[in-house]
């Protein structure tokens, strides 16, 4: 299959409906009021509304109009858990978003390395993630090539993931899987491998793969290299998934500098119904903090 034809594909097949049986009856007096864009919440942002359970917060996304979920610590969770939530997920038409594929390494050299070993507990940990993306119905799963090897000549560490994410993709590919590469700001994460889009844009194009793609984190790019929609447009080929964050302070649409309603019709404009993952913060607690998201992005919502 051509690489831009599965990513559309993957981005198309699971696009909710505008309705949702499995939370509402026919006589409940609560149509659903469902986002036109794709937001996906995760795992304690209404905990003050739902509770600490993780399918009635769930349940609440669904009952708020959300038509997307992703939750970074999903291959953590119990595996009776993830059938579960991937079941609800189902029922209620729902999209799963990205799960964390591997173990990150924040502080000492990861796939830039080259060192075989750190390759094959790589390698073993996507092969995990596989039954996982299974079990819940994902197509996404965000991989981080790790700490970058000051003793290797950049080139080399480029050569060296670009060698691990293709082994990768090879796994992926029969399931019509995709990692999304994210980059990483340099405040936040200093001493990343993977940092601007066009380094991402780059490796994805190395790998040739369409189970290889680009996560662009708004927030994360916002602080790095600004310049927000000229490189989603230069990285468009490669990109499979967003993350959103307003900066400064990493919350809700609003809250900061960046000009979500521009961003979000030109992501539309192109075409893209995909998922766009709500990895933030509450500016607010409690209740209040949490109507205040579910506000802020009916009011970003084209």
């Amino acid at each position: 299959m051509k690489r831009r034809t599965f990513i559309r594909n993957s981005s198309l097949a699971a696009v909710a409906s505008a309705t949702i049986p499995g939370i509402y009856g026919k006589d409940s007096g609560m149509p659903p009021n469902p986002f036109r864009l794709n937001f996906a919440p995760h795992l304690g942002m209404f905990q003050a509304h739902a509770g600490k359970d993780p399918m009635d917060q769930l349940r609440f996304m669904a009952e708020q109009g959300f038509r997307a979920f992703e939750d970074n610590e999903m291959k953590n969770r119990p595996v009776s858990l993830q059938e579960k939530m991937g079941r609800f997920l189902s029922d209620n038409k729902m999209q799963m978003g990205v799960f964390v594929a591997h173990t990150i390494s924040w502080s000492k050299p990861h796939l830039a390395s080259g060192n075989p070993e750190i390759r094959k507990v790589f390698l073993d940990e996507i092969s995990a993630s596989v039954e996982v993306a299974k079990r819940i119905g994902a197509t996404w799963m965000t991989v981080v090539p790790g700490h970058v090897d000051m003793q290797q000549s950049m080139a080399y560490q480029t050569a060296h993931v670009t060698d691990s994410l293709r082994r990768a993709a090879e796994i992926l590919e029969p399931h019509n899987l995709i990692m999304v590469l994210e980059p990483l700001n340099f405040r936040d994460h200093p001493g990343q491998f993977l940092s601007e889009s066009p380094q991402a844009y780059e490796i994805c194009r190395a790998v040739n793969s369409p189970s290889c793609k680009i996560l662009f984190d708004i927030y994360h790019q916002q602080i790095q290299e600004g310049n927000l929609i000229p490189n989603i447009e230069a990285c468009w080929d490669e990109i499979a998934y967003f993350q959103i964050g307003d900066n400064p302070g990493r919350k809700e649409p609003g809250t900061g500098e960046i000009n979500y309603s521009n961003v979000f019709k030109f992501i539309e404009t192109k075409g893209y119904s995909g998922i766009l993952g709500m990895e933030h913060g509450n500016s607010k607690s409690g209740k209040e903090g949490e109507q205040a998201i579910i506000e802020a992005y009916r009011a970003v919502d084209p």
